[in-house]
């Protein structure tokens, strides 16, 4: 029976953990033991909920240094309980989520070794059925399953390899095709210059297999090879670095589109031929236009931090803006929920760029935000033409709070609340009426022109802010307005908040 606590391992729908020593002496938690118990708790709880004792399961990785060795301890754990095991190699996390619902091979279930953008040195586990991704109690009763588990040597690391991503480019490329409905249907990108970042994570795999598959001119697209020390920059749409490196590559290849993914190729953003990022608000608008097109009125559902700007683009152009919670399955599951109620709703997005379509089985798939763009570029649209009225905030901050107190997500609770109580004292300033996760405020022209919103973190130590102004100067107006508030607290750290003002 282990010894290890695999509650701390989860984070939130996935595993993830330190698998190799580093320069940070962070100690590895995520041992050849812990992955084996995890993979063979998987194989219990899926015969339990599926209600099958022969299992036929998939695992992939991403290019992270430990990815192969994890993988093997794998395939350890699922055979030592009877599963099927498939050794897809190097994949995408959506593709393996697709492997349990695409012809031929159609798995009970799937592994991706991955932890997404986070450093070298950690790794994870996500988990998939054919009805998509493990939720947060599914991962908890395998963490408790896997602790009473033992798995004594030898172990048998046999498992079919399996050539899985030709099946899931097919896939991809046929979504295209179909879409553009080119005259020349085998190339419907044809004369477009498409180059890809992939930051030598799993998204390389896009420039040889869809674009140039499809005519595209792919010249000057960087960083393809899989390089698990990420050696060029963090694969992560978000990081100022990457973001800068497929900006400049798409401006020196005079390019009609940039690419980048992140690791595991389930988020991405894009640059237009101009140099402008389409990542964040300008993402979504996109998106949200082309949804809007196939789906007139339909519910665009958003993270709890995108702009004003982007909510009245939506309305504006017939659609319904939803904005929620933090979390890319937060947004995603209530996607489903109001579907499941009669009210449409075919994207759920946030804005770091996890996207998922209700026509893609709600899988957040930076590969197939992409082949909607696509699309358009086949069809001769202009994307910034689609985005020309989206208002987009003059300044954009985050600061982030530490927690001071002992009790992090009860002092959080304490901290909302003395701001929501001083709002009645604050000219100018007006709580948002509906609003799904901690406080939002909008701020009128003399107090901000903004809005700004105080939540607590889902996963760390943390309370983020967020500030949004239509103004220059307008943060540094609503900061000092919201430090005097948050004196009344001794549960977070103020430091980073006074720093920002002086």
């Amino acid at each position: 029976m282990s010894t290890i606590n695999y509650n701390k391992l989860q984070n939130g729908s996935d595993i993830r953990g330190i698998a190799m020593e580093n320069e940070w002496n962070d100690p590895v938690n995520l041992t050849d033991d812990a992955v084996r118990h995890l993979a063979a708790a998987f194989v219990i709880w899926l015969k339990k909920r599926s209600g099958k004792e022969s299992l036929k399961i998939a695992v992939g990785r991403d290019s992270r240094l430990t990815g192969e060795a994890l993988l093997k301890n794998t395939v350890e754990g699922l055979n030592k309980e009877g599963a099927e095991s498939h050794n897809l190699g190097l994949a995408s996390t959506p593709a393996m989520f697709m492997s349990t619902v695409l012809d031929p091979f159609h798995f009970d279930g799937s592994i991706m070794i991955t932890a997404s953008h986070l450093p070298y040195h950690r790794n994870g586990m996500k988990f998939f059925t054919p009805e998509g991704g493990l939720e947060h109690d599914d991962i908890h009763e395998i963490t408790e399953i896997a602790a009473g588990l033992t798995i004594d040597a030898p172990y048998d690391s046999s498992a079919e390899k399996t050539d899985f991503m030709s099946v899931y480019t097919t896939y991809l490329c046929e979504k295209i095709r179909e879409g553009v409905k080119a005259d020349d249907y085998a190339h419907p990108l044809k004369g477009l210059h498409i180059i890809v970042d992939a930051g030598n994570g799993n998204g390389g795999f896009f420039v040889g297999k869809v674009l140039t598959e499809l005519g595209a001119d792919t010249t000057g697209s960087q960083f393809l090879e899989p390089d698990g020390s990420f050696p060029n920059h963090i694969p992560n749409p978000e990081n100022k670095e990457a973001a800068a490196s497929i900006r400049e590559a798409t401006l020196a290849s005079k390019a009609d589109l940039g690419i980048i993914f992140d690791t595991d190729v389930d988020r991405a953003g894009a640059v237009l031929s101009d140099g402008r990022e389409l990542t964040r608000n300008a993402l979504i608008a996109v998106l949200s236009r082309i949804a809007l097109r196939e789906h007139p009125g339909t519910t665009i559902v958003t993270d709890s931090v995108t702009s004003t700007g982007l909510a009245t683009f939506i309305n504006t152009h017939g659609g319904v803006h939803h904005r929620f919670k933090r979390g890319y399955r937060n947004v995603i599951d209530e996607s489903i929920r109001l579907n499941n109620e009669g009210k449409d709703s075919q994207l759920a997005i946030e804005t770091s760029g996890h996207g998922a379509w209700k026509e893609n089985f709600f899988l957040d798939d930076g590969a197939y935000l992409m082949v909607k763009l696509l699309i358009e570029l086949g069809r001769g649209n202009r994307l910034e033409e689609m985005i020309a009225d989206l208002k987009e905030p003059a300044e954009s901050d985050e600061i982030r709070f530490p927690v001071t107190a002992t009790n992090i997500q009860e002092s959080g609770d304490k901290v909302l609340q003395i701001l929501q109580d001083e709002l009645k004292n604050h000219e100018g300033w007006q709580a948002e009426a509906v609003n799904y996760e901690g406080v939002r405020v909008n701020c009128d022209a003399s107090h901000g022109n903004g809005w700004f919103l105080l939540r607590k973190s889902l996963h760390e130590p943390i309370m983020p802010l967020n500030l949004e102004s239509d103004s220059e100067g307008g943060n540094q107006i609503m900061a000092k307005g919201l430090l005097e508030i948050l004196k009344k607290t001794d549960s977070i750290d103020l430091a980073p908040l006074e720093n920002y003002i002086h």
